[in-house]
């Protein structure tokens, strides 16, 4: 969206972080102050495409691509009078076909090919179907306002679930709150063990904490906003467990006990001359509990490490 520029004054949104940019039926954008100037004088057309626009037809720009746009518009206007249902059709084919007509509609008027004939296609269909027109736009416009009824409903028991939850941890960080003070209280001016008394806190912590627990749940919702219940449990029969022994079963990999042969001791390493190619350690190192021995150690076992006889 960044790189989005109205294309009557250039201006960018890396320029104007405030940009919004505006469509109208023809899909070409133009941004807020350009369409103001636009009709000043009460009417104008497209820069681009030189088509007569109307003030109320602009609308702000959700995606970056305009077309998109556009063809969301005319789909739209296109719905609501191509509005039958599947029930309205004797088959499932005449049902495809139909909507496979009103695809071509759009997309002929989102692309501009043959207009004139697809707004002709248009009129003379809703001529012939005005009657089951009207009737699915009733249909359509009470479903709207039952969904609309349940939404809201939704919507309070939402707010009422919030403000319980809110309440009760209120409760909650101030039931903790005295908690705390009447501890120290008890602390400061009590004469028992310190020890006893902060046993008996934590008891009864524990008790307010099983209690809270034991509280009942917020009742949950147990449908969607269309009136349809759902519920966790699956529909589909279960599939049966065969229990035929496990499936899989572990075997340890057979490592030998041997490593390789056993590098010589620390005794071996001083007397049968190891150390000859190895530096001799210094004072420093020495106080530092370091010896020669323990380097000249490990490259032995490293070499013979994974060496085996053969026979």
């Amino acid at each position: 969206m960044d790189d989005q520029a109205c294309p009557r004054c250039k201006t960018t949104k890396y320029r104007n972080p405030s940009l919004k940019l505006m469509v109208n039926v023809c899909g070409h954008a133009l941004c807020e102050s350009c369409v103001d100037l636009l009709f000043l004088k009460g009417s104008g057309s497209c820069p681009e495409c030189n088509v007569p626009l109307r003030r109320s037809n602009f609308r702000v720009q959700l995606f970056e691509d305009s077309m998109v746009e556009k063809e969301i518009d005319i789909r739209k206007r296109v719905l609501k009078d191509y509005n039958k249902k599947e029930e309205d059709f004797a088959t499932l084919r005449e049902y495809n076909d139909y909507l496979e007509e009103i695809e071509t509609i759009i997309f002929n008027l989102t692309n501009n090919i043959d207009i004139v004939g697809t707004n002709k296609r248009i009129e003379q269909y809703k001529r012939d179907n005005k009657e089951l027109i009207m009737k699915n736009k009733v249909k359509i416009g009470r479903e709207e306002l039952e969904l609309e009824e349940i939404l809201e409903i939704e919507k309070q028991m939402e707010d009422l679930r919030r403000a319980e939850v809110a309440r009760f941890e209120q409760e909650a960080k101030k039931q903790k709150i005295r908690e705390k003070e009447a501890l120290i209280d008890e602390l400061m001016f009590a004469e028992g063990d310190a020890k006893d008394i902060l046993n008996t806190f934590a008891q009864n912590a524990i008790a307010n904490k099983q209690e809270i627990e034991a509280l009942p749940a917020l009742p949950k919702v147990t449908q969607f906003s269309s009136g349809v219940k759902f519920s966790r449990a699956s529909t589909q029969q279960t599939i049966p467990i065969i229990e035929e022994g496990p499936l899989y079963r572990y075997e340890p990999p057979a490592i030998p006990d041997r490593c390789g042969p056993d590098p010589p001791s620390l005794k071996e390493i001083v007397s049968n001359g190891y150390l000859k190619h190895v530096r001799s350690e210094n004072e420093t190192e020495r106080a530092g509990g370091y010896s020669s021995t323990l380097p000249c150690l490990r490259a032995l076992q490293d070499a013979l490490s994974g060496l085996y006889h053969a026979s």
